[in-house]
């Protein structure tokens, strides 16, 4: 095809003035809430989704006498506004261990290397939506002439379903009633099914006045009041226990399960008790994963076979243990009334660094509960839904981890920032506690390191698990002060797919990735966005998933680009050597080394339409480049290149690639050695300043530039190549 290649004034284009119709598009952009990114002008770098307002959860609004703010931080407890509260772990519903029930949603195959402790399984009736025992939080106060309960879960389509008891008092380990199977210290009981409320004493006594207890649907809540003259906690500590279940409305019971699969009307799974309580609490010491298990050879099998064996990957392996044995005793708090009375505040329950599990309100919802349809990637077949992803955790609430370095002063810019994505099969709890979230972190001032769920076991980081990254991100900002010039990504196997794909599409929001035995995968094409972003890349020669061709391709496309790249080949490692080894530090020194440069004289963005969800998600800007319009998208990609004279330099030169070879230590496997090659540049050499802007554009409609960041002015010359019609503007020109 015969390229159009102009060099003309201005004006001479088709140029679109915008200033006055969108003025957006050329003025400063604040962050709505927290330390997000910031421009002096022109399109806020990565999706708008990332500056939303805060989304509104119904399940952490406050109705009647409740008023605290919720804790968000999971296995925590503390004294606000005159209310106790616990905040649970969310999908940590699995129940006691015991017979694996493999028709449930959680099954080998979606949740291989994060499987649950517990192996409860729920009814196949939908109006459990596998979650209807899932507790959020848990709240008490005094009110006049009665104790106030307030029992929050995270799915609630049919309160008739679904019972809880809470344990009050010490005393010996009593059973608890209706055939919940567990045992603990108590000396009352209050049990609520549907909206019946019951208090009964030790003794099986039902005591009056009765308490009652309203169901606000919509908010998932259950708010329950025992009169005092039933039930009187006074001014003292009461030891209390909190378990949820099923309930069988027919019997007048909680629900036991089956110890093999799940019906429509009957919980599989099944622990040696037929135990019927789901989610317990408080549970403040649930252990973190230890990524550095199974035993030698460390292959897939293995690692799937560890991971089951130690399985704190929903933080749910005391709970399994205990409700297995019957006896939650190890469960409780000690909740002060002589504090709720005063309206004493106490956050020491509340963890404020290393790690941890936080929630977040999601501004999507697609049901209750999970949805097993909504897969993001079929193993037998490889198919990805892609930007159509939503992932089967469809509900509003959506857990992440964070690391928050402890020991170490908040900068004053802030901290950096890490978002660090999951594996396929895993989940977000992958790198809790482990060395790669530390090391990460603990580079330099500080960093945060911020692991999605995705929504699921397997979106690689597209259409609603891409979104859920930057909902963890903006809901990072909300709590923490974070330096915007300092942010980076990592991430493992399918979070190193996710590496490449979150610099392509959003380069302006990266200072640098790091992807471990990851692949381009469908950033493929957009891989010449890199241009401002060094990337360091792990792989394996003896990888049984990502194949090292594509690995070696992928630094093959980095050096015939002549970007920026560092790549190590471990010669003696599989896909899951690197993750048990669990020792990062060289890639994190690296991470740490770079900050953004939102302004770079030469920007080059590729535009893939196809991986974006309109309306939510569309990676259209890099830079001072926005409004990037495909021409025919049916073709595929559009690629922008655009150099900007107005710096007073050129091109950094690309050096030679430097072969290499080195031997990794500090991690659990002991030395190992690997082959590398690596590109830098040299020093960019000075030029003339000049008001020209340099314009190569494939499949392009339109774009738009911020001169004013460009640093040219409204009559800058272009010099313009493109393959068809190309309509450029200069914003408020």
């Amino acid at each position: 095809m015969t390229l159009l290649r102009l060099a003309v004034p201005v004006a001479a284009l088709a140029v679109a003035a915008c200033g006055s119709s969108d003025p957006a598009a050329v003025t400063a952009h604040a962050p709505a809430t927290g330390t997000l990114p910031t421009v002096s002008s022109g399109h806020r770098p990565g999706p708008d989704v990332l500056y939303a307002e805060p989304a509104v959860a119904p399940q952490l609004t406050n109705a009647g006498a409740w008023v605290a703010q919720p804790i968000l931080v999971s296995g925590a407890v503390a004294y606000r506004n005159g209310e106790f509260l616990y905040q649970d772990f969310l999908h940590d519903d699995h129940g006691a261990a015991g017979t694996v029930d493999r028709s449930g949603p959680y099954n080998i195959g979606d949740f291989l290397f994060a499987p649950r402790a517990g192996t409860f399984t729920y009814p196949t009736d939908p109006a459990y939506a596998h979650n209807a025992a899932d507790l959020v939080e848990f709240r008490v106060k005094p009110v006049a002439d009665a104790t106030a309960f307030r029992v929050t879960l995270n799915t609630l389509l049919d309160p008739s379903r679904v019972a809880f008891t809470v344990a009050l008092g010490d005393g010996a380990a009593t059973s608890w009633p209706h055939g919940a199977g567990v045992k603990s210290p108590a000396t009352h009981f209050l049990t609520v099914y549907g909206a019946e409320a019951e208090l009964r004493d030790a003794a099986g006594n039902v005591l009056a006045p009765a308490a009652t207890a309203t169901v606000d649907l919509s908010r998932r809540q259950f708010d329950v009041r025992v009169p005092r003259a039933a039930w009187d906690p006074g001014s003292g500590i009461v030891r209390m226990t909190i378990g949820v279940g099923l309930w069988d409305a027919a019997s007048g019971a909680y629900l036991a399960p089956a110890a093999g699969a799940a019906t429509a009307t009957k919980p599989g799974g099944a622990g040696p008790l037929l135990t019927a309580i789901v989610n317990v609490g408080p549970r403040l010491d649930e252990p973190f994963p230890d990524v550095t298990q199974p035993a030698p050879p460390y292959t897939i099998g293995d690692a799937a076979a560890g991971a089951a064996a130690q399985a704190h990957w929903w933080r749910d392996r005391q709970q399994a243990d205990a409700l297995r044995l019957g006896d939650v005793s190890a469960f409780a708090a000690q909740v002060d009334f002589a504090k709720l009375a005063a309206g004493t505040g106490d956050e020491s329950g509340v963890p404020q660094d290393g790690p941890m599990n936080r929630i977040l309100a999601s501004r999507h919802e697609f049901g209750q509960g999970l949805d097993t349809t909504k897969v993001c990637f079929d193993i037998p077949t490889s198919f990805e839904a892609g930007a159509a992803c939503i992932g089967f955790f469809v509900g509003q609430l959506q857990p992440y981890a964070l690391y928050v370095p402890p020991g170490k002063p908040v900068p004053d810019k802030g901290w950096g920032f890490t978002l660090l994505p999951h594996s396929l099969s895993a989940n977000y709890n992958q790198y809790t506690a482990s060395a790669n979230q530390s090391q990460v972190g603990d580079q330099a001032q500080g960093y945060l390191v911020a692991t999605p769920s995705g929504r699921g076991p397997d979106s690689f980081y597209a259409g609603m698990g891409e979104v859920d990254a930057f909902e963890v991100w903006a809901d990072v900002a909300r709590h923490y002060p974070i330096d915007s010039d300092r942010v980076t990504v990592t991430g493992y196997s399918m979070g190193g797919f996710g590496t490449y794909r979150l610099l392509s599409r959003w380069p302006d929001l990266f200072a640098a990735g790091f992807s471990v035995v990851g692949a381009m995968g469908a950033a493929e094409p957009m891989l010449a966005g890199l241009r401002n972003t060094p990337l360091m890349m792990w792989n394996a020669s003896a990888d049984e998933l990502v194949n090292v061709e594509d690995a070696e391709a992928a630094a093959e496309a980095m050096a015939a680009l002549g970007y920026r790249f560092i790549y190590w080949l471990f010669t003696s490692a599989d896909h899951l050597t690197l993750a048990t080894n669990d020792e990062y530090t060289p890639g994190a020194e690296f991470l740490a080394q770079f900050s953004i440069d939102r302004n770079p004289p030469h920007v080059s963005f590729v535009m893939n339409p196809a991986e974006d969800v309109p309306g939510v998600l569309v990676a259209d800007h890099a830079y001072w480049v926005s409004d990037i319009v495909v021409r025919d998208p049916d073709a595929g990609v559009g690629s922008v290149e655009v150099r900007s004279e107005g710096f007073g330099v050129g091109d950094a030169p690309a050096l030679a690639v430097a072969p290499g070879a080195g031997t990794l230590t500090g991690g659990s496997h002991g030395p190992m050695s690997y082959a590398s090659r690596s590109l830098a540049w040299g020093e960019a050499p000075a030029a003339p300043v000049a008001d020209v802007l340099h314009v190569t554009a494939s499949n392009v409609a339109s774009l738009t530039i911020d001169p004013h960041r460009a640093r040219v002015t409204c009559g800058a010359q272009l010099d313009v190549t493109s393959d068809g019609p190309l309509t450029v503007t200069l914003a408020g020109c």
